[in-house]
């Protein structure tokens, strides 16, 4: 009898927890490029499950979670400017009434940085939100750490 009372106990906890899976349609990875011993590029690229997408920088308000970055302060280097996005696709949301731009399968956003001892660390972070043709999750946030040499 225990041993049926357990079979049943892992038979319930692997379909619950095949059942709570946690999605996570939106893959970032991370890297840099030296343009030469005073200015570098961090490249931020997000990869989308196929369905999925997430929103540009450049969201109105009362609309979507926009895509956002935060780069922590250092003395290694100095941020030049806005991180870059491609042209995003635009369509119009029933549900903010309004259109919005947005990027799917694929997106790499860039921010060039003036580096002050030739090499440098930049941390910082990403926020987001995905979404898909039924649903949106809620805001993400991803940090990053890339090197420049």
């Amino acid at each position: 009898m225990k041993k049926f009372l357990f079979a049943i106990a892992v038979s319930f906890i692997s379909v619950t927890s095949i059942s709570a899976q946690i999605l996570e349609p939106v893959k970032w990875q991370f890297g840099a490029k030296k343009l030469n011993e005073n200015e570098a590029v961090i490249f931020m690229k997000a990869v989308m499950d196929n369905g999925w997408h997430i929103y540009s920088q450049n969201v109105e308000e009362g609309g979507p979670i926009k895509t956002s970055f935060s780069f922590a302060p250092s003395s290694d280097y100095t941020l030049v400017g806005q991180p870059a996005e491609p042209k995003p696709k635009v369509k119009h949301e029933d549900v903010f009434d309004m259109d919005v731009a947005y990027f799917d399968k694929e997106v790499v956003f860039q921010q060039k940085i003036k580096l002050k001892k030739g090499a440098a660390t930049v941390k910082g972070t990403v926020e987001f939100m995905a979404c898909d043709a039924t649903q949106c999750l809620p805001p993400d946030e991803v940090a990053f750490t890339v090197a420049v040499k």
